[in-house]
């Protein structure tokens, strides 16, 4: 496994849209490996494919409430309510901000065994499974940020 370089903000990569993945071949999974790596390393609680230079729609999330999830393939197929909350992103360091998001989000998805499954998050996760899927779109927090926050206002 390795730590991949997470691209930055201003690498036109990030605007892309990312491709399905139509088999899992080993490629994919140390691609799902090295995801795992990197974002123990950076402490985030989601990471796209993207986000480490590979056009696939692939996301890990990382929350209490779900535990690690590889979702390849992922699409979100039902939410609920609203929430306004905090997001930040590995790929744009240093900047959060207040988003509006679903309260709750289930996303279907394929593991890296190619089941498919289904997932519900609500609050964090939910957040982050809508931020994650996004950065599949070529679309940033920032995009739909309310309003910008300064670093000391995060409790």
């Amino acid at each position: 496994m390795a730590i991949l370089n997470i691209v930055k903000e201003g690498d036109p990569i990030l605007r892309k849209t990312s491709r399905p993945v139509d088999e899992i071949t080993p490629r994919i999974i140390r691609l799902l490996d090295d995801m795992r790596e990197t974002l123990a390393h950076a402490e985030g609680c989601g990471l796209a494919a993207v986000q480490v230079g590979v056009l696939r729609r692939i996301v890990l999330v990382d929350t209490e409430e779900t535990g690690l999830l590889e979702l390849i393939n992922p699409k979100i197929t039902a939410y609920a309510g609203e929430q306004e909350n905090v997001e930040g992103c590995l790929s744009i360091p240093g900047v959060w901000g207040i988003t509006k998001r679903p309260a709750s989000v289930t996303v279907t998805a394929m593991n890296r065994r190619g089941e498919t499954f289904s997932v519900t998050g609500s609050d964090l996760a939910a957040r982050a499974f809508c931020h994650e899927l996004d950065h599949l779109d070529g679309k940033l927090f920032t995009d739909k940020m309310i309003r910008r926050i300064d670093p000391d206002e995060i409790g």
